[in-house]
């Protein structure tokens, strides 16, 4: 059998990836210009298990994720991959709707699963249109819509490009609600609504120091009452005066939320930096932020595990209150997915929580 290739399109706005037939365990070589999905196969000994009382059919319906539909089928959900077939006579193999059918099936003694693409109403003779957003999404959108207009954590990145205050009427120190700020930097048509947010401190990689981002405090909602530089933006709602070089965002729009569930080809050691909406500690359906990128091999779909750091205890048996310090093992605390990329620092979803999930706490493989 020849080796498979898993390429990745750009289809709009949505990050779409199309797949071939992958054989399970096999590693995947990406020809030249691909952006390919590189299937965990360094660092882990998994292999595909199908989950206990998986089906053999399975009809998607509305409000289905990819992540749900994977671990339908598996024990391991980022191991999805290894097993789905694209029939290339399918339109848009490589994005699944509500209706479609997926088989599972074996072939050489592997899993297979194969779509069947599902009609659910009959057409007049007429060329037929599907919009790529209603195909089923990798997450919940809902999950993270909040983190997306809110960000409680921004990146260097952002801070030196999202439209900030410059003043307000009449020169007023604070703002609220029902005043005029005036922003610059604004790229949003008139009428846009914006999320106004606060700079707190700095996020520090523990690696080396280096600033990688900023915590962010909501402080309100304004909307684009006149383009131009600057431009003017009414405050709509306030939980905190607006301040000068106070930062403004639009929700993402072109989100990339079409994607395959997938582990890293190569080590992850990384650690949590920050929870987002100002939390201490994270659960599932929170985001953190920790201190790995691009630069360092992640890309968005990728799931990894997260791990409490262990406690340093004195042994008081041993040597009294003088005793020996004894590092207790790291703990597994869950599996996050990784949905938006820097160059040093990425956002990730916890998708499953055993433990409270704080700072510092350590990004590893699945």
């Amino acid at each position: 059998m020849s080796l498979p290739k898993l390429a990745m399109t750009k289809l709009g706005h949505s990050l779409c990836l199309a797949l071939a037939m992958v054989a399970v365990a096999a590693p995947v070589n990406a020809s030249t210009g691909d952006a390919a999905i590189r299937v965990a196969q360094a660092n882990t000994s998994d292999t595909v298990q199908l989950a206990q009382g998986h089906p053999d059919r399975y009809v998607v319906v509305k409000g289905d994720t990819l992540w749900d539909i994977s671990g339908k089928f598996l024990t391991n959900p980022w191991l999805w991959p290894e097993i789905w077939y694209v029939n290339p006579q399918v339109e848009n193999p490589h994005l699944i709707y509500p209706g479609d059918v997926l088989v599972l099936i074996w072939v050489d003694g592997r899993p297979q699963l194969r779509l069947e693409r599902g009609t659910t109403e009959k057409f007049s003779p007429r060329v037929r249109s599907t919009a790529l957003d209603e195909a089923i999404t990798t997450l919940s959108h809902d999950a993270i819509a909040g983190f997306l207009s809110r960000p409680g954590i921004i990146s260097e990145e952002q801070r030196e490009s999202a439209p900030y205050v410059l003043s307000t009427r009449q020169g007023h120190l604070v703002a609220a609600a029902g005043m005029d700020l005036y922003v610059r930097r604004n790229k949003s048509a008139a009428g846009s609504d914006l999320s106004i947010m606060h700079v707190g401190e700095p996020l520090v990689d523990p690696d080396n120091g280096d600033r990688l981002g900023y915590e962010a405090h909501y402080v309100g909602m304004g909307n684009v009452s006149s383009v131009g530089d600057p431009a003017t933006v009414k405050m709509t709602e306030s939980h905190r005066e607006a301040l000068e070089g106070d930062l403004l965002f639009a929700e993402a729009e072109d989100f990339p939320n079409h994607y395959i569930p997938h582990a890293p080809n190569s080590e992850v050691n990384g650690q949590v930096i920050s929870v987002a909406a100002g939390s201490a500690m994270a659960g599932q359906f929170m985001v953190i932020a920790f201190n790995r990128g691009s630069r360092h091999g992640i890309e968005p779909g990728h799931v990894l595990s997260v791990w409490n750091k262990g406690d340093v205890v004195i042994d008081r048996v041993k040597g009294g209150m003088m005793g020996e310090k004894v590092q207790l093992p790291d703990e597994y605390a869950g599996k996050l997915m990784v949905f938006k990329v820097g160059d040093r620092m990425s956002f990730g979803l916890i998708i499953s929580a055993e433990r409270e999930i704080g700072k510092l706490d350590f990004i590893r493989n699945p």
